[in-house]
């Protein structure tokens, strides 16, 4: 092991600079793992930092020669464990391919570097009039090519819909160091399989993005922002059903419960009602929002809501949405760990997902709260337990397992955003079903047959 180690040292030093290979063990070690809960790490025998394609190809040689694993990563945001190490693999950080290469206003696309934080390409792509919809919650800090390999969602998606639906092209440098391009430029184009979709999602297991084109949109108008406050998160799920069947097309719509609100009230003193057991939050940004707003709050009415609070301009928007933004901090306040779950129902199903969510939290003794993006059916239960207590841990995870389970028999997804890293592959398995799990494994093996590519995650 120490002469591998040795070799992979020197055969990398070949074609990196020095300042793009780390080794001390106590910096290795500090990109071990993102931020997800109950996901083992390994020990990185190496980290680089590459800025070019080159260098990622130089280090994906290196590795099918030695046979060593690559783990990719971004800014290890994620919340799965896909971005965790292997014992004895190369962490491959593509954070220092930061540029953006190209943002055309004509053709309507940026093209970028992996390691674009997300919040850098909007304000950038926002002085030419556009927009790049995409926007995770922790998209100060997450970036481009994380988002694409985890399929990143984020408040917009009602209406703007999720990453995939943005990414035109790829470059993506392969296991054995070839670069495959992906994808076009273009409005249209239907040339071949759709290998770009392929990719996105994949997280880091197919191959490693270094470049992307992305498609923008016009800059929309600001957006108002209505606030509805509910007796029960049945009231205002029926409320959501209402919005989307009388055709309503909302930039925002997000959902937050009694224990998210009580959290929040709490760590911020927001001035919530306390009897207030669900929060609707609903935007538009389109040319007369205020009638929009007009309309969406008759119907939280007539589904129950208690007070229906339409902002007057997007200062006081802001402040409505201050209270979303303050759920998963305010959350993780209460003990001294949270799993984040990340379960998509059908719409029709969300209430029945929100109360099958509580009655687990009763059954295990534990606080769960919930936010969710409800115009598309994302939940985000938050497991809240005291991770230094052996029985709460427990109950942590198999509370965590339920929901999941929960997420199936309504007809979801485990997943609708976060990805399945190391947390959800026995999920994956369930949901795939067996012909679809050899299928997909057959286009793992096509694309890494050394399984050197991020092993251990997905599958």
């Amino acid at each position: 092991m120490d002469d591998l180690l040795t070799r992979l040292h020197a055969d990398l030093r070949t074609g990196l600079p020095a300042e793009a290979l780390i080794t001390d063990p106590d910096v290795t070690a500090s990109y071990a793992s993102d931020m997800a809960s109950f996901c083992a790490a390994g020990t990185p025998a190496v980290v680089v930092l590459p800025r070019t394609v080159e260098q990622v190809q130089h280090v994906m040689r290196t590795a099918t020669a030695l046979r060593v694993p690559v783990v990719p990563q971004g800014a290890r945001t994620g919340l799965s464990g896909a971005a965790n190490a292997s014992d004895g693999c190369i962490v491959l950080s593509l954070v220092k391919m930061d540029r953006i290469l190209e943002i055309s206003p004509v053709d309507r696309i940026a093209v970028v570097e992996p390691g674009v934080v997300n919040a850098v390409l909007s304000r950038a792509v926002d002085a030419h009039g556009l927009s790049y919809p995409p926007d995770p919650s922790s998209w100060e800090m997450c970036t481009i090519g994380g988002n694409i390999g985890t399929a990143s969602g984020g408040l917009c998606c009602v209406k703007y819909g999720v990453t995939a639906e943005y990414v035109l092209g790829l470059d993506v440098v392969l296991a054995d160091g070839r670069l495959l391009s992906t994808g076009r430029r273009t409005a249209k184009g239907v040339a071949g399989y759709d290998l770009t979709r392929l990719f996105v999602g994949s997280e880091g297991s197919l191959g490693v993005i270094v470049g992307a084109t992305l498609a923008l949109r016009p800059r929309p108008p600001r957006q108002l922002v209505l606030a509805a406050e509910f007796p029960s998160s049945a009231a205002a799920c029926e409320a959501v059903c209402a919005i989307m069947e009388r055709g309503h097309t909302p930039s925002l719509l997000e959902l937050m419960d009694g224990t998210t609100i009580r959290a929040v009230n709490q760590l911020a003193n927001m001035g919530l009602p306390t009897t207030t057991e669900a929060l609707l939050l609903c935007a538009f940004d389109t040319p007369d929002p205020a009638a929009d707003l007009a309309a969406v709050g008759e119907l939280c009415v007539a589904a129950g809501a208690t007070q229906v609070v339409p902002a007057e301009d997007a200062a006081e928007s802001e402040l409505l949405l201050q209270a979303r933004r303050l759920s998963l901090t305010a959350l993780e306040t209460v003990k001294t760990a949270t799993m984040i779950d990340d379960v998509c129902v059908p719409r029709t199903k969300l209430a029945a997902m929100l109360d099958g969510t509580a009655a687990i939290a009763t059954k295990y003794g534990l606080t769960i709260g919930v936010c969710a993006h409800a115009g598309d059916g994302n939940t985000h239960p938050v497991v809240c337990f005291d991770h230094e207590d052996e029985d709460e841990s427990r109950r942590a995870r198999e509370s965590f397992d339920e929901i999941m389970a929960l997420g199936l028999e309504l007809g979801g997804t485990i997943t609708g955003e976060h990805g399945v890293g190391v947390l959800k592959k026995e999920w994956l398995a369930r949901e795939l079903g067996p012909v679809g799990l050899e299928m997909q494994r057959g286009i793992k093996r096509t694309f890494d047959p050394l399984g050197i590519l991020n092993p251990g995650k997905v599958f």
